[in-house]
């Protein structure tokens, strides 16, 4: 299984500070079935800057310390991106990092209680530059609760989403749980990842989340399909977004 967002790399984000706390979480992950993770360590997100050639070197360091424990995993590199206005020009001056490193695909992560006014035509600009922004768990924006049509107009542009493992779980609860599902339904999410930053309070749930789905609708929605696939470098297959026509439902719902 192929986990497309996790912060593993001790000491540049809020995920793991030590190597022995990497490694902890990284016994948790082959434990969940995870046999390939994409470091995704903060990016620009007012808190945290790892610049591409950092994160490519403590990949490196990391994946040495992997084959000296001889462990089943795989790193591979990445970035959590805050969108910002110049992604494009900075993926020009080879300062983002794709998922993978290889791919077309960017992890983008939109403020938690809003979309940004600027946020379609940046990710119209990505498009246009030939890269596929995925954004990060939309299920957790308040913004997107209050009104899904907002994602589907992201959707719709050609923008794809990943939601968190714990979401569908029913970790962070069960409305949290149904709005995850509802997404994944009308094919506006595309992929299940961990998001994992530690072993206790944010850790790997993929295998609970994936038996939620079978439990819920009898599928995964393809989702473990387009994780081998994204880190592969094969297509993707994208149904058509489907919209919820329900704005404010969700908000209700979850401020009950």
């Amino acid at each position: 299984m192929i986990d497309i967002h996790c912060h593993i790399i001790p000491g540049v984000d809020d995920g793991p500070i030590e190597d022995s706390d990497t490694l902890d979480m990284l016994e948790h992950a082959i434990a969940d079935g995870i046999t390939d993770i994409i470091a995704t360590p903060h990016h620009r997100n007012r808190s945290y800057v790892n610049e591409k050639s950092d994160v490519l070197s403590s990949v490196d360091k990391l994946n040495s310390l992997i084959q000296k424990k001889s462990l089943p995993i795989k790193i591979h590199p990445g970035q959590e991106i805050r969108i910002y206005g110049e992604i494009v020009e900075d993926f020009e001056q080879d300062e983002i990092l794709t998922l993978a490193g290889t791919s077309k695909y960017v992890l983008i992560e939109l403020p938690s209680s809003q979309v940004p006014a600027y946020t379609e035509r940046v990710l119209y600009d990505m498009l246009v530059a030939g890269l596929v922004p995925i954004i990060a768990h939309p299920e957790r924006n308040s913004a997107i609760i209050e009104d899904p049509e907002k994602l589907f107009r992201l959707i719709n542009q050609g923008a794809l989403s990943q939601v968190t493992a714990a979401s569908v779980s029913g970790d962070f609860g069960k409305k949290i749980q149904r709005f995850s599902i509802e997404l994944l339904e009308h094919h506006l999410a595309h992929f299940v990842a961990s998001d994992a930053h530690d072993t206790v309070r944010r850790g790997f749930t993929m295998k609970r989340a994936l038996q939620a789905l079978e439990n819920s609708c009898g599928n995964d929605f393809g989702v473990i399909q387009n994780a081998e696939n994204l880190l592969n470098g094969l297509p993707i297959e994208i149904n058509p977004p489907i919209e919820i026509q329900q704005k404010g439902f969700w908000s209700k719902l979850l401020n009950r």
